[in-house]
């Protein structure tokens, strides 16, 4: 008998036996978050299959599909779990700097700069690719989906009410409507930089990124702001070197 996701979460009851599915250690499952955000990154999910991702973490496929059931199930948990380790990244790093114009100029560096490594970032946003293809057709992956672009969204949004509060930045424009603007121009000009276009490169994203809130918010930029040298980019998976072993966002 073929051993496929489908009839191995058959065998095992399929949804009848969610309730009974025993819990996986933080430790594992980690493990096979961080294994999928490295395979699916270096892949595609198409091309990916749950035996690649269980030879990566050493287990077998059965386990994944039981705890996890779909990729595309794998690929949004793996997501959110690389976004909570950036967001506690990111946060002790912004911890440190004293003004919102700060924290708003090093959000953006670590969203746009690869980092230590291009292919590893440009990697992490081939994920986003995917889940936003999936999530156009799959309602659960929708569902992450939306509660992970609400969060960056609110990332931005609070940085930006806090420096308007403080005086730091113009008091016009609105935090919320600021944000989503932002963090879409992020988003679409990552795609760019991923499919390679001549005109976008990431050094581009970046100057184009901080343009926009310093325009919008009223402050001047740094003569020279440098490359980051902190984690990889936005919502970007991460293993130890920002995730992945990867967003980005």
């Amino acid at each position: 008998m073929q051993l496929t996701e489908r009839s191995v979460y058959d065998r095992l009851g399929g949804r009848r036996n969610l309730k009974k599915r025993s819990s996986l250690s933080e430790d594992r499952r980690a493990q096979i978050l961080e294994a999928a955000v490295a395979v699916i990154g270096e892949r595609g999910l198409c091309d990916t299959r749950i035996s690649d991702i269980a030879e990566r973490v050493g287990t077998s496929p059965a386990l994944i599909v039981y705890y996890f059931r779909t990729k595309e199930r794998l690929l949004a948990d793996a997501l959110t779990f690389a976004e909570d380790r950036f967001y506690t990244q990111t946060a002790g790093e912004l911890e440190g700097i004293p003004d919102a114009t700060g924290k708003l100029v090093r959000l953006i560096e670590i969203s746009c700069s690869p980092g230590d490594g291009m292919q590893a970032w440009l990697d992490e946003w081939v994920l986003w690719l995917d889940l936003w293809t999936r999530a156009f057709r799959d309602a659960e992956v929708s569902k992450q989906r939306q509660v992970l672009d609400q969060r960056w969204r609110d990332t931005i949004a609070a940085i930006v009410r806090d420096g308007q509060y403080a005086g730091d930045f113009d008091p016009g424009p609105d935090p919320a409507d600021l944000a989503l603007r932002l963090a879409s121009m992020i988003d679409g000009l990552a795609i760019q930089v991923v499919l390679k276009d001549p005109e976008v490169s990431s050094d581009r994203m970046r100057e184009i990124c901080l343009k926009l809130v310093s325009d919008e918010l009223g402050f001047h930029l740094p003569a020279a702001v440098p490359a980051s040298t902190g984690p990889n980019g936005r919502r970007r998976a991460s293993t130890p070197r920002k995730g992945v072993g990867p967003r980005g966002r």
